[in-house]
């Protein structure tokens, strides 16, 4: 991580808050969101650390605003939580000072913990300067806490306060001690034993460099977070922005993320980034999303275009999809070649797909996705091409529909970009004739491909009312191992060993019995097969170079 600025380092929660520096959950940031699982988890945490002394409470991005002022880019959601069961301690001292028990001793330990974890209090209003400030939908509830140790009592409150107002509860409503001292030993015991690791970053693009890093580690961090903040910002530049008009965006920013959660979201801003403008990696898009929203004027547009495509993506990612179910009927005819990408995981596809969806008529659109579907068997499952390559040539023709240049899928199919991607007949012939793909592994997926084959053939197959019946088994006795010699071990992936059955319930016959099978199973593939007299390496080949013709014809791009 060469890019911070700051090593990572290991803190509790006593050293991060109780210091002298001031934390800011950007106005933005999303809500405070944990419910009783998380408070209910916490709470066994806490415990655990009367046995263990530490317990490990995970990372902390911080932006350093100045030197003893930080933003919280991930990590509030604990924080608050925490703070909250100091403060429901607190409050515990407080009704024994409320009782006159030790109330000197009492007062001056609350006047501690005030100023170390709370903050320090105005002498005159006697409210609370916070160390940890929340975002515009939280803080004032927040802060009423902090000043009364009492959740406010309001008609109407949102469901955010009424979560944290809950948590208070909760909290408050657990046994930290019996007298004051106890209490302070439950704090001080907590404080010192939650471990947190901090980073602290300069800037925002280097925070989208660590969630990215961290994400990619399997550290979720939340990425939607980081850039709502940083186009909310922009859009409020001015101080012309309404809470009415902000309450609006905040509610249409959060359908987005619902809509797509939170791990394809980053993938999501790519390709909608990636048919407007020149391709980048993941690495460059925050910086380059920067670049495009960077007015007020420009960053309303681009949160309306998140809004227009988020749910094309969500469903391009989901055949099933009952989004397609209100759009024109036409539509439904891009379902297969949808469950075709979903299935070998190809997404490539979708910058395209997303730039046409608005501009292609219902009919086009299906004809390019029949088009791309095609393409991908070809490049991406069979001939095995750089993904990279791919990328970039869909990059060149999603802008070219996005700018009305390409306004029908003919136009696509008849570009050179779209014809130096697509393997030859040939190309594809070579690479289909000796394919191999685990059948253990991937049966669903040759089941797909086979199934293809079967109702170009005339044989109307759905793959998933199937089964895989192995020509030669996989695990062969007897008169195999006589056909097949030594290298009965490198055929049964072949996609020339594997056929079609409704039900699969030959097992290990001999061939002669599954022929007989095949015959009557009406699956042309089958049938092909129980033509051979035998089944060794030289039929199988002729047979695989049969359906690798197949394979060609069914996968075809017609420029005739």
């Amino acid at each position: 991580m060469a890019f911070m600025l700051m090593e990572p380092t290991n803190q509790t929660f006593q050293e991060l808050i109780g210091n002298g520096v001031k934390y800011q959950v950007p106005r933005f940031q999303r809500d405070y969101a944990w419910d009783r699982e998380q408070w209910e988890d916490l709470w066994s945490d806490i415990e655990t650390i009367n046995e263990e002394q530490y317990h490990y409470m995970g990372y902390i991005v911080l932006q350093r605003k100045s030197q003893h002022d930080f933003e919280v880019i991930d990590g509030q959601q604990r924080l608050i939580t925490l703070s909250l069961v100091i403060l429901a301690a607190m409050k515990k001292i407080q009704l024994l000072i409320n009782k006159a028990e030790e109330p000197d001793e009492n007062k001056e330990r609350l006047r501690v913990f005030i100023e170390r974890y709370i903050g320090s209090k105005n002498p005159i209003s006697l409210k609370v300067d916070s160390k940890l400030s929340l975002n515009r939908n939280n803080s004032s509830n927040f802060k009423t806490i902090c000043s009364t140790l009492e959740p406010p009592n309001k008609r109407g409150q949102t469901k955010t306060n009424k979560q944290i107002n809950d948590c208070f509860k909760f909290f408050a409503a657990k046994q930290f001690g019996n007298n004051g001292e106890e209490i302070a030993e439950f704090i001080e015991r907590v404080s010192s034993g939650m471990i947190f690791t901090k980073i602290v970053v300069q800037d925002d693009l280097n925070a989208y460099k660590v969630f990215e890093t961290l994400n990619a580690r399997g550290v979720q961090l939340s990425t939607p977070d980081l850039l709502k903040n940083y186009i909310f910002s922009v859009v409020t530049k001015n101080n012309d922005v309404s809470e009415d008009q902000l309450n609006e965006l905040d509610e249409s920013w959060s359908e987005i993320v619902s809509q797509l959660g939170e791990s394809n979201f980053t993938d999501f801003i790519r390709y909608h980034h990636n048919f407007q403008t020149t391709l980048v990696t993941k690495k460059e898009l925050f910086s380059s999303v920067r670049k495009i929203a960077n007015t007020p004027e420009k960053a309303y547009q681009y949160l309306h275009s998140l809004s227009r495509y988020a749910p094309v993506y969500a469903s391009l990612l989901n055949p099933q999809d009952e989004w397609w179910g209100h759009q024109d009927v036409v539509y439904r005819g891009v379902k297969k070649y949808l469950e075709g990408f979903e299935l070998f995981n190809i997404k490539q596809p979708f910058t395209i797909l997303m730039a046409a969806f608005y501009q292609f008529s219902p009919e086009e659109f299906v004809t390019l996705c029949r088009y791309i579907y095609i393409l991908a068997i070809r490049y991406n499952v069979i001939c095995h091409e750089s993904p990279n390559e791919q990328e970039s040539a869909y990059n060149q023709l999603a802008i070219k529909i996005h700018n009305q240049e390409f306004k029908r899928a003919s136009h696509i199919k008849n570009s050179e970009v779209f014809k130096k991607l697509y393997p030859s007949d040939e190309s594809f012939f070579n690479a289909f004739e000796f394919h191999k793909m685990p059948s253990r592994r991937s049966a669903k997926k040759i089941r797909f491909l086979l199934a293809e084959i079967e109702t170009y053939l005339g044989h109307n197959t759905d793959a998933n009312k199937t089964t895989l019946e192995h020509v030669c088994p996989y695990n062969p006795e007897g008169d195999w191992d006589s056909y097949f010699g030594a290298g009965v071990n490198d055929i049964q992936d072949r996609l020339g060993n594997v056929v079609l059955l409704e039900k699969d319930e030959l097992s290990r016959a001999n061939f002669e019995d599954k022929k007989i099978a095949y015959l009557a199973a009406h699956y042309p593939l089958a049938q092909k097969v129980a033509s051979y007299d035998e089944w060794n390496l030289r039929n199988l080949n002729d047979y695989q170079a049969w359906l690798s013709q197949q394979a060609v014809e069914t996968w075809k791009v017609s420029y005739s």
